[in-house]
């Protein structure tokens, strides 16, 4: 027996649509309990008395976390296998995110948070690393969209129904709401050992560092954080914006549109990421249309200011997609979780520090510009990785019995 396992027949197509809802379920757990803080952010100041920059926290804080439990994730990976991480680290997410609604005072809030974003981050290399797992070769790229979709529309629906919708339904208690929102992830977690398939199990513990001879642990971490950095910053510094020009008045409608723009570039990706996941020119076209998309936001007004900043929303939800469902692809399946998990930790690093200085020079010109001109300027620096990626594919082919 070599180093896998000889592989499971691949079952009937019905049999795919489990697997598909339970990644789309997983997907949206990756950023609902991180976005229902902004909308809750002002019930929640009122009642503790948070102060602005604690306030901001609820949200930037995760988002650091996002980088720094990536590694954990990688090495619960290689000691307890990528389902159990994933069942893990949900736990993990709900924990923090239900003891966020049941926090009495700021600090226990702040824990609770930092908790809930290192399930998170735990969960993010757990899902390409189950992948190979679960699915065919021929399959993993749209598996990477499905769960993708699924992070998107979490997105969408934790920023967009949980003040219209669900907290009426919670007697109008940001308490309740939030556990309203993570008590189901039990359900999830629980549901991911329902599928009974294991393609291509490594006999082995594979490692769990990120292999940092591999260029690609860094160039697709550097594009990661470029179209991190473009969509968290954009979206921190949008308000700003709109008010220099004079049209705060459209900020709702604006981020209505930069939201609902990434559900798009999540469905566009449905259909296309078995023709474009592996390609460099999809990367090359995504990362530069971002680019001038948050430089049209920045130098245009009004609706047509709106009209670049939801462009580049949806380019870098696709780029977002492209990257992300690249380590599945390409390389073996005992090597993928410790690769995406050095991805998201150079990625998510740089989607929290650019942002945070470009903020830092805004304050210190007291120009918003600033700081997404500084956004701007590293992506062009990192531009030209896209045009030099080795996507060559580095996967085992399976031994046949």
């Amino acid at each position: 027996m070599g180093e896998y396992s000889t592989p499971t027949s691949p079952p009937p197509a019905g049999k795919l649509l489990p697997v598909a809802v339970l990644l789309w379920l997983a997907g949206i757990y990756l950023r609902i309990p991180v976005l229902v803080a902004p909308p809750l952010a002002p019930f929640i100041s009122d009642e503790l008395g948070l102060s602005q920059a604690l306030t901001g926290a609820l949200t930037t804080l995760p988002i650091l976390m996002l980088a720094i439990g990536s590694m954990p994730g990688s090495l619960a990976i290689s000691r307890i296998g990528p389902r159990n991480s994933l069942a893990l680290a949900m736990v993990i997410m709900m924990i923090g995110s239900a003891g966020r609604g049941l926090a009495p005072d700021t600090l226990t809030l702040m824990i609770a948070s930092a908790v809930m974003g290192f399930g998170v981050a735990m969960m993010q290399p757990s899902l390409p690393a189950l992948l190979p797992r679960w699915l065919e070769s021929r399959h993993l790229a749209i598996g990477s969209a499905i769960y993708m979709n699924g992070m998107l529309m979490g997105e969408f629906i934790g920023a967009g129904i949980t003040l219209p919708v669900l907290m009426p339904l919670m007697d109008n208690s940001w308490r309740a709401t939030m556990l309203a929102w993570s008590l189901p992830a039990l359900l999830v977690a629980a549901a991911l050992f329902l599928p009974r398939r294991d393609m291509g199990r490594p006999v082995e513990k594979p490692a769990w560092l990120p292999d940092w001879k591999n260029p690609l642990t860094l160039r697709l971490g550097l594009l990661l954080g470029l179209s991190g950095s473009l969509f968290f910053g954009l979206n921190a510094y949008m308000g700003n914006l709109l008010e220099q020009q004079g049209n705060f008045d459209l900020l709702a409608d604006a981020l209505f549109c930069y939201n609902l723009a990434q559900v798009a570039a999540s469905l566009v990706m449905l259909k296309m990421a078995k023709s474009w996941v592996g390609e460099k020119g999809p990367i090359i076209v995504m990362a530069s249309c971002s680019i001038l998309g948050t430089i049209g936001a920045v130098l245009l007004t009004g609706w047509w200011s709106i009209a670049s900043a939801t462009v580049m929303s949806f380019t870098a939800g696709i780029l977002l997609i492209l990257l992300v469902a690249l380590p599945p692809v390409l390389v073996k399946s005992g090597e993928t979780g410790r690769l995406s998990a050095g991805n998201f930790l150079v990625g998510y690093t740089l989607a929290f520090s650019i942002p945070m200085i470009g903020g830092l020079l805004a304050d210190w010109g007291n120009d918003a510009r600033y700081a997404v001109m500084f956004i701007i300027a590293y992506c062009v620096l990192v531009l030209p990785l896209t045009f030099t990626l080795n996507l060559k594919q580095h996967r085992e082919t399976p031994p046949t019995a």
